[in-house]
């Protein structure tokens, strides 16, 4: 068993009682909701669409069903709504962007979602336009000072463009100055991009290679006509005025015209002596957007508190897809229905409401917010965090579900990322309770930490935790899972194609939901206040409000 020695938390985890009547989860209603959230009629629920509209009536008539009050932003009257505006910038791409390279001398046309998957620009202008702007190579786009790493060198890149690998300079190596093959947050596009643009470039252009992003091309050519952000008074400075990917290919052209190859300069990026090197390339692009503010939604249902209403357990999932196809045509299929990103996490979330209001809630109020915008940087939870309904030093902590197993059950469990943390602790011992180990996530150098809801809470301090079901699978092992995920990553991560099936085994879901409505019991009925581990980045956030918890 792990243990992290947290001290009266961890010995409140280890002496409270374990449930004695689990809940029985329907896997017929945990089907239907995922085919029902998964039609083609819901548009594939993006946000500031009719499919989004669609979808927050449906949650809020599930939640309204399973025993829910209106948890979301307050009425005049002082009652609540169903759901929490979410105030974002949205930016569509009014024309395909014109795009050019020259390599080598070469004139070089580009196309859009082929050579380069170009977003469309959120930096607040409806205009962006770049001529014969040199294009430079930063390595991995790192500046990361209590590493003693900086690929930029102090050097002067503002108006450039900047070319940069995914994910940290140890993935090749495994081992290194970023703590192995597990992703730290410099590995992340969007920190990449957020760096670039705190160093005043005209664009950054990351490198797609399919394992260190752990996902194929088709996932970031998906998508690029609308780019969404928090409104900020001052976009420009977090956001540079052309962000998107290169293509592979593209890439080794560019580095071999440059004199090098592309493995050399990867190469060279692995050590800290490496120096930003000029490409001697340069790219025009124009870039036309229509700039607006749109209101997404966060649904929110609750069940107060019977003794301590003023302390919260959240259970999080986000209920939002990537909407309609842009070529049918080309894709055969008009929408991405997201049947297992999320709609899975998202039926959890209205089951486990369920159970808990069938018994009439809990000690602590239980709140459950299926959260929007997820899939365009976690904005939803994010928004959420900035300006949340009910106060995070009060909250207890946040369980997420993201994505979960429907090839039936596992004897196994994980979460994403490898946090430490005392709602890993208790997992974990309940887990055992119910004849299930935990294994640590089979694939941190994807990041998947910093890529569901969860992190957004973690960013201001809530212990919060992202379930993922096991890869043990009762019927073919961890074998016929890592098969089966590999071909959902390869073929239906983010495709059309991710869509609902008859063959799917809901009995692992209902499985993994007695898991975690066992360790919402024991923080919605117990005194306990887990914490981040010693010497997480965030436990001093958590600590800070630690007066509002006394």
């Amino acid at each position: 068993m792990i243990r992290l020695f947290l001290g009266a938390s961890a010995l409140a985890l280890a002496s409270s009682p374990a449930l004695a009547h689990d809940p029985d989860f329907s896997v017929e209603r945990l089907s239907t909701h995922v085919r029902t959230m998964s039609d083609d009629w819901f548009e594939g629920r993006a946000p500031g669409t009719p499919g989004e509209d669609k979808t927050v009536a449906y949650l809020s008539g599930a939640f309204a069903a399973a025993g829910l009050q209106p948890g979301g932003d307050l009425r005049a009257d002082g009652s609540r709504k169903w759901t929490q505006d979410v105030i974002l910038a949205r930016s569509t791409m009014v024309d395909t962007p014109l795009l050019e390279m020259n390599i080598g001398g070469e004139d070089v046309m580009l196309t859009q979602n082929e050579e380069l998957a170009i977003r469309a620009p959120i930096n607040g202008e409806a205009q962006v336009e770049l001529q014969d702007v040199e294009l430079v190579f930063v390595g991995y786009g790192t500046h990361a000072p209590e590493r003693g790493w900086s690929d930029y060198k102090d050097q002067d890149l503002a108006g450039k463009v900047l070319v940069m690998l995914v994910n940290d300079p140890d993935f090749e190596g495994g081992e290194g100055d970023f703590g192995g093959p597990e992703m730290t947050y410099y590995g992340r596009w969007t920190y990449k991009y957020e760096e670039a643009a705190r160093r005043g470039a005209a664009g950054v252009l990351v490198i797609h290679e399919t394992e260190p992003a752990s996902y194929p091309w088709g996932v970031v050519a998906n998508g690029n006509d609308q780019t969404f952000d928090i409104v900020r008074e001052n976009p420009g400075a977090a956001h540079s005025g052309m962000q998107g990917w290169m293509h592979l290919d593209l890439a080794e052209r560019v580095f071999a015209a440059a004199g090098t190859s592309y493995a050399a300069a990867k190469a060279a990026a692995q050590r800290k002596d490496f120096q930003p090197m000029a490409l001697g390339a340069t790219i025009d692009a124009t870039l036309l957007a229509r700039q607006e503010q749109i209101a997404a939604k966060n649904v929110v249902g609750m069940l107060p508190g019977s003794e301590r209403p003023d302390e919260y357990v959240v259970f999080t999932a986000h209920h939002d897809h990537l909407g309609l196809v842009e070529d049918p045509a080309e894709e055969g299929d008009a929408v991405y229905n997201g049947a297992l990103d999320n709609a899975t996490g998202t039926a959890a979330l209205i089951e486990q409401a369920r159970a808990f209001a069938e018994v009439g809630g809990a000690k602590r109020s239980l709140v459950f917010l299926a959260v929007g915008a997820e899939e365009k940087g976690l904005l939803g939870s994010k928004y959420y965090a900035a300006n949340p309904l009910y106060p995070l030093g009060k909250t207890v902590g946040v369980l997420n579900t993201d994505s979960l197993g429907v090839f039936g059950p596992a004897s196994d469990f994980s979460i994403s990322g490898t946090a430490r943390l005392g709602l890993l602790d208790l997992l974990v011992e309940e887990g055992e309770a119910l004849g299930r180990s935990f294994a640590p996530d089979p694939r941190p150098e994807a990041g998947g930490f910093f890529r569901s809801d969860h992190f957004a809470f973690a960013q201001v301090g809530v212990p919060a935790v992202s379930y993922r079901s096991g890869q043990q699978l009762t019927e073919g092992g961890a074998a016929r899972a890592t098969e089966l995920a590999r071909e959902y990553v390869a073929n239906h991560y983010h495709q059309a194609s991710d869509e609902w099936s008859s063959d799917w085994r809901f009995d692992g879901i209902a499985a993994d939901l007695t898991l975690i409505h066992r360790v919402g019991e024991r923080l919605a009925n117990g005194t306990m206040w887990p914490n981040w581990a010693v010497g997480s980045e965030f436990r001093a956030l958590r600590d800070a409000s630690a007066d509002e918890r006394d």
